[in-house]
């Protein structure tokens, strides 16, 4: 239930964004650069990364939505809820095991972070550009978590598949184009 009461009980993230435009473009277009701009990961591998995250942080919406998102990406059915109840065992990618165990780190935390750990990531094969994308997704899902959270924004399995769908066909830069609808 929306915490805002300018917003139905039943609001979903597009709903603040719409109510807060000028806060919501410079958002989406960062969106944009993280998720779907050039990078070491692919598409579908940064949103397991922010499904992971927002697992972690037990974030119901952002976890459901970006569980479907790195689904129709390509990542297995079912990997990111398995990576956050055991990483070691989920159906995710071997190489992206550090990157899923630093971010987890990061977000749990921040200050224990060390060198050792960077040096995981880049053992598996990763470049530093990876381990800052790596950085960089999951400080932002651990922005949005919250931003979630504070408004009181949650959502089912329904919208989860449909918003999924929807990031998957559009990205973040489709979500902007929605403000003016």
């Amino acid at each position: 239930m929306s915490y805002l009461s300018s917003l139905p009980d039943d609001a979903v993230l597009m709903d603040v964004f719409k109510l807060h435009p000028r806060t919501s473009r410079p958002l989406l277009d960062y969106h944009e650069v993280v998720m779907r701009g050039p990078a070491p990961f692919t598409v579908a591998e940064r949103e397991l990364i922010a499904a992971y995250v927002s697992g972690v942080n037990s974030c119901g919406y952002c976890h459901g939505v970006h569980a479907v998102t790195a689904e129709v990406c390509g990542i297995a059915e079912g990997a990111a809820p398995a990576a956050v109840a055991d990483l070691d065992t989920a159906p995710v990618p071997e190489r992206m095991r550090p990157v899923l165990r630093y971010a987890g780190k990061l977000t749990r935390t921040p200050a224990a972070i060390t060198r050792a750990d960077a040096e995981e990531v880049l053992a598996a094969g990763w470049d530093e550009e990876a381990l800052h994308f790596a950085v960089m997704v999951c400080a932002l899902f651990n922005f949005m978590n919250r931003m979630v959270e504070g408004h009181g924004i949650t959502a089912g399995p329904e919208y989860f598949a449909k918003s999924g769908q929807r990031l998957k066909d559009t990205g973040y830069a489709g979500l902007n184009r929605l403000l003016d609808a």
